[in-house]
């Protein structure tokens, strides 16, 4: 009775949705508080309904009740716990309905906390979030029941993607759902905004926490995927441009740009086209992405629905809801005041040439990435674009991106003078010119955009301090250390990007045991081979001792294992990480001859990248205490009348 149960919450939720929006368009017209006050309640009561869907998924998952269709395709009883709960969501249907829940779920927080928007507004806010809600309710109920029973019941599942069968799938999911659906938010607080026609700096300020927010975990999200692809897949990189990955890059993009944005109108009224406008486009973003992932156009280990028709149903909600969004935006964007005016040399201004540029890296990767299904689509021809396009056009923009990035927080709000901006970027540009002399000397010939990241990224890290100097620290506001990690975590990890690019080694021979290859400064000897067997595989682990000049030598143990159900063989990296880098081991195949291949990695500072963007998103959390410790005072002082 537990899937009966779920199907039912689910059911109940969706009623519910269509409720909330039915109340909130009325409430729009009639300005009864018990009306509006309903809108708030249905609100939660529908993210009580959805949570409790889900909850009764996981357990399906957890008791492993193969009666349950998606339990059978997406799970197996010696599977341990841990893949079984996040097997939940490692799969189409309990992706989406971890999606929806966590729509639901923020939904009923809007409607809980939300108490800086006008009454209308926010009625108005909750019932886009149920339209929004619906569309995806009636995705699951009619096209992706996650709850559909099998009669008669197998006796065993056939198991999780191997691939998948790691911590990772507990953790990079649900912190880049809850930046995904975070912005859905933003884009329900732009549409109620646009129809009370109250674009102004309240409704910036309530809608400023819930972007940064989504945008926080969008970062946690992306940093750990990457992190979990370079050590699971085996292939030695962080990054590939696969158009998955750039489904999760996209709306990053955007909510890089809007959170700048609404920063500009909650603390200068200024920027409201452009922040209305970012907030539909990061959500777009966001539903780009679901229907990548989700549509089966793609083939990928992050995607899973093959059904073209789950893809239609999914490309009509992204053409309703964007496409309503648009419309609403050029009928009632006339209505938006311009707010105040700035001066092209000022901080808002340098905001203005971020969002800009952020813009135009963000056309760079969603050409790249939608060109190729386009061209499939309209003339059958396949197309490939890859890294050579993504580093060609979108890394000399960064560049420009991290300069400007640097010099905003030194610039004044409303005006500036060059010279006054020059002196203050003195020290920053100095430390970059002595890097760019050290580089040219010292360092061997690497390639031009290594090169300028790592010079860029001295530069970059001695701006982003800047804000703190001559500041008395202990009085400095919290957002401002916010700001201050979030822009040297940017540093951090474009050092880490370039060095790894630029110093690299990396070594592929056919070895037998007792043979020594070398990689960067080790050395590596084959010690042997062992069979053995974990709680659902079994593997081939070959012993490998690693030694770097006279140092002590050490034991790294790669692995090529064979999992069962469903039939799939892995590579399992060892990696070794110092202060200076990583030492990254793979084991491959053997050529029945007693050769076995071996690919060997030497990552200078590669771990920066990594750190850079927990600094990045520790940042963001920083920003977002503050902020909120800052408004509860304001609020104690109003409240005290002082």
């Amino acid at each position: 009775m537990i899937a009966e149960a779920g199907l039912a919450a689910l059911w109940i939720a969706a009623a519910l949705a269509l409720l909330q929006f039915v109340l909130g368009t009325m409430g729009l017209k009639d300005e009864r508080a018990d009306l509006r006050a309903g809108v708030r309640s249905v609100a939660v009561v529908q993210g009580l309904f959805v949570a409790l869907a889900f909850g009764l998924l996981i357990l399906c998952f957890l008791r492993s009740d193969m009666s349950v269709k998606l339990v059978v395709e997406n799970s197996h009883s010696m599977k341990p716990w841990l893949y079984k709960f996040a097997g939940t969501w490692g799969n189409h249907e309990g992706s989406m309905l971890l999606w929806v829940a966590v729509l639901g779920i923020a939904g009923a927080a809007v409607a809980i906390f939300e108490r800086r928007l006008d009454e209308a507004t926010l009625v108005a806010t909750l019932a886009a979030q149920a339209l929004i809600a619906f569309g995806f309710y009636a995705f699951l109920l009619f096209a992706s029941n996650p709850f559909a029973r099998l009669n008669p019941a197998p006796v065993e599942g056939l198991g999780l993607n191997p691939l998948l069968q790691d911590p990772g799938l507990a953790f990079h999911p649900p912190t880049l759902y809850l930046g995904y659906v975070g912005m859905s938010i933003a884009f329900s607080f732009a549409v109620g905004a646009l129809i009370t026609r109250k674009v102004d700096a309240a409704f910036a300020r309530a809608m400023r926490p819930w972007v940064l927010g989504a945008w926080i975990f969008l970062t946690l999200g992306i940093t750990a995927g990457s992190y979990w692809a370079y050590y699971e897949l085996g292939w030695g990189g962080w990054w590939f441009w696969d158009p998955v990955e750039n489904a999760s890059l996209m709306p990053w993009l955007a909510a890089t740009a809007l959170l700048h944005s609404v920063t500009v109108l909650a603390t200068r009224d200024g920027l409201r086209a452009w922040t209305v406008m970012l907030a539909v486009v990061a959500f777009s973003m966001s539903m780009v992405g679901t229907f990548l992932v989700r549509s089966g156009i793609l083939t990928s280990v992050h995607s899973f629905a093959v059904d073209p028709t789950r893809g239609s149903f999914i490309l009509a909600l992204l053409s309703l809801y964007i496409g309503g969004a648009l419309a609403l935006f050029a009928l009632r964007i006339g209505t938006v005041k311009e707010g105040n005016q700035f001066d092209l040399v000022s901080r808002e201004g340098a905001l203005v040439a971020n969002n800009l540029l952020l813009s135009a890296i963000l056309g760079v990767v969603v050409i790249g990435t939608l060109y190729p299904l386009a061209a499939e689509a309209i003339s059958g021809t396949k197309l490939s674009v890859g890294p050579p396009y993504f580093n060609a056009t979108a890394g000399p923009i960064a560049l420009v991106l991290v300069v400007v990035m640097a010099l905003g927080p030194l610039t004044r709000w409303r005006r500036d003078t060059l010279k006054a901006v020059v002196s203050r970027v003195a020290l920053p540009v100095l430390l970059g010119a002595l890097a760019l002399l050290a580089m040219a000397a010292l360092a061997p010939p690497i390639g031009v955009l290594p090169f300028l990241g790592i010079v860029l990224a001295i530069g970059v890290g001695a701006a982003s301090l800047a804000p703190l100097w001559k500041r008395n620290l202990r009085r400095t506001p919290l957002f401002t250390y916010g700001m201050v990690m979030s822009h040297l975590g940017i540093a951090v990890a474009l050092a880490g990007m370039s060095t790894e690019r630029a110093f690299i080694k990396e070594t592929l021979v056919a070895a037998r045991i007792g043979d020594t290859a070398k990689v960067g400064p080790y050395s590596i000897k084959f010690l042997g081979i062992e069979p053995i067997a974990g709680p659902n595989w079994t593997a081939l682990e070959a012993t490998l001792q690693a030694q770097r000049g006279d140092n002590a030598p050490f034991t790294m143990k790669p692995q090529a294992r064979m999992f069962s159900s469903p039939p799939t063989e892995t590579s399992e990296a060892a990696i070794a990480t110092r202060l200076d880098g990583q030492l990254y081991l793979v084991f491959g195949k053997g050529d029945g001859t007693g050769r076995w291949q071996l690919r060997l990695w030497w990552k200078p500072m590669v771990t920066l990248i990594w750190l850079g963007g927990a600094m990045i998103a520790f940042g963001g959390f920083l920003s977002l205490i503050g902020r909120m410790r800052r408004e509860w005072g304001q609020n104690d002082r109003r409240a005290y009348g002082v």
